[in-house]
């Protein structure tokens, strides 16, 4: 359903997160227009979650470009992300 059309970062460690952020910034970048997804399994990225939000407050995060962002605790959170996902603006 998804599998070609998505990327979705399941909990891991640099190496899930280097891939994550990369994505992203292809995103930014308008390398490709496909939803970025991170399964938040039983509160497992809560603190890189509250550092992202850290990082538009201070001002070196554009919120727009947080938004690239699915943020879902299940699967069914992260599929309705999908579902109704629209590529924000960025320019």
């Amino acid at each position: 359903m998804y599998l070609k059309r998505c990327f979705l970062a399941l909990p891991g460690g640099f190496g899930t997160l280097d891939e994550l952020f990369e994505i992203i910034t292809w995103a930014q970048l308008g390398l490709h227009h496909k939803p970025i997804a991170l399964l938040n399994v039983d509160g497992y990225y809560n603190f890189m979650i509250q550092f992202l939000h850290h990082m538009v407050n201070q001002g070196f995060v554009q919120e727009k470009h947080l938004n690239l962002l699915i943020i879902g605790n299940t699967l069914e959170e992260i599929f309705t992300g999908f579902d109704n996902y629209l590529m924000p603006d960025q320019t």
